[in-house]
């Protein structure tokens, strides 16, 4: 019984690492080549597995696909997930700009993918927009209302506003080249980050009049 739990164990580890790496490389030979461009076999060979594996851990190219781009979305809202009423509208939404030009740096990658298949229409993602995350959209929207019939942030839109936040903290892995060229920059460092995170956090919250957090 023991031998047969360990053996369980020792399996599901081994998927959960596998499906992690044919993920991230999935990631990168999307970003590179477009759907189109992309293989299985190619996949395959960047995560250093055979292409069977990946066929049974993900089922065919479009499924792997639409996984990474809906994976890539809840990475980026998971701070929003829990929000209520009762939270500091400042200290939300700071968090969120935060983690999310966290995010984009992190997976530059995966941003581009996403934003290149938006700009291609959102063929494969048309379900999930009109579906999952609208419903998602919709009810954060009705927190951020509700933290303006309490004072607590001035009425402005807030799909706009989450459309924003998305946009602007997105901008500096999706058009990366334009920023470095326009300021001569070879990499956009870390203390380049943390400023941007400032000055997106202070613009923001000051155009939906909400004070910094910890500020008086």
């Amino acid at each position: 019984m023991l031998r047969s739990r360990q053996g369980s164990e020792s399996n599901g580890a081994t998927r959960e690492r596998n499906e992690r790496e044919i993920l991230e490389a999935a990631e990168r030979v999307f970003a590179q080549y477009g759907y189109r461009g992309a293989s299985v076999q190619a996949i395959a060979e960047e995560a250093g597995l055979p292409k069977s594996n990946v066929l049974y851990y993900m089922g065919n190219k479009r499924g792997l696909y639409v996984r990474l781009l809906e994976r890539m979305m809840a990475r980026w809202n998971a701070l929003l997930d829990d929000i209520s009423v009762e939270d500091d509208p400042a200290e939300v939404l700071e968090a969120f700009i935060r983690s999310k030009m966290q995010l984009s740096r992190q997976h530059p990658e995966g941003s581009r993918l996403f934003a290149a298949e938006i700009l291609g229409g959102a063929p494969f993602l048309q379900g999930y927009l009109r579906g999952e995350l609208r419903q998602w959209v919709q009810t954060r929207a009705r927190i951020f209302e509700q933290w303006a019939e309490r004072g607590l942030m001035d009425p402005v839109d807030p799909v706009w506003l989450i459309f924003l936040i998305w946009s602007a903290t997105q901008h500096y892995a999706d058009f990366e080249a334009q920023v470095l060229g326009i300021t001569g920059k070879d990499e956009i460092s870390d203390a380049d980050v943390e400023r941007i995170t400032r000055f997106l956090t202070q613009v923001i919250l000051k155009g939906c009049g909400v004070r910094p957090p910890g500020s008086e």
